[in-house]
């Protein structure tokens, strides 16, 4: 199994979800995050006051998959979030020992 976890502009969480879904991943533990990258922030004028922003807003999605859809999984999340533009985000993978379903115990690939 392993773990896909990424972090987006939050207008594109739609498009992300809307292609998991085709794909079959019902499943996806989404999070508001912020965060600086190469994007860096931005300066914004509140009251007269300058101010540097350098914490930007994305949201955090993660899912667990089975080993042999990993490749198909980031290409539809990469094409789905992409927009060409400074802070489309990144895509974290990370190998999962196991999982357990903790209503009927269910193990491995059949817990997720």
């Amino acid at each position: 199994m392993t773990k896909i976890e990424c972090v987006l502009r939050p207008g594109k969480l739609e498009d992300v979800k809307d292609e998991l879904g085709k794909f079959g991943i019902k499943g996806m533990t989404v999070t508001q995050v912020i965060g600086c990258g190469l994007q860096k922030g931005h300066t914004e004028v509140y009251r007269g006051a300058e101010y540097n922003i350098n914490l930007i807003p994305k949201v955090k999605v993660e899912i667990v998959i089975r080993d042999e859809d990993v490749d198909k999984v980031v290409s539809l999340i990469s094409r789905a979030a992409r927009t060409g533009q400074t802070g489309d985000g990144k895509i974290f993978i990370y190998p999962v020992a196991g999982a357990v379903r903790i209503r009927t115990g269910e193990r491995g690939n059949d817990a997720i």
